[in-house]
């Protein structure tokens, strides 16, 4: 996506890194960075208020629900080989 504007930074990096930026993820700099780019580009703006409502949402309604122990295993497991560079499967995890 891009506004067609240009900006200091492109819309593509921003939206890439929108959940980062949610999860206070990536330094002071970086965040400023956005919130620039928020300030001047509505398509960007939206879009993170629909994430970050998402978000809101999600946290709301499963927030205190407890992550099955297997389930858990076999997501640290796959983020492990992710983070090793080896090949993913591709079948589900439940």
């Amino acid at each position: 996506m891009s506004c067609g504007e240009p900006h200091e930074t492109d819309c593509s990096e921003i939206l890439d890194h929108l959940y980062e930026y949610l999860d206070q993820e990536m330094p002071q700099s970086d965040c400023e960075k956005f919130q620039v780019h928020f300030d001047e580009c509505s398509p960007c703006l939206e879009k993170y208020g629909l994430e970050q409502a998402v978000k809101k949402l999600v946290k709301r309604c499963c927030g205190s629900d407890d992550v099955p122990s297997d389930l858990r295993a076999k997501v640290m497991g796959r983020i492990e080989l992710i983070q090793s560079g080896e090949q993913v499967p591709d079948a589900p995890l439940s």
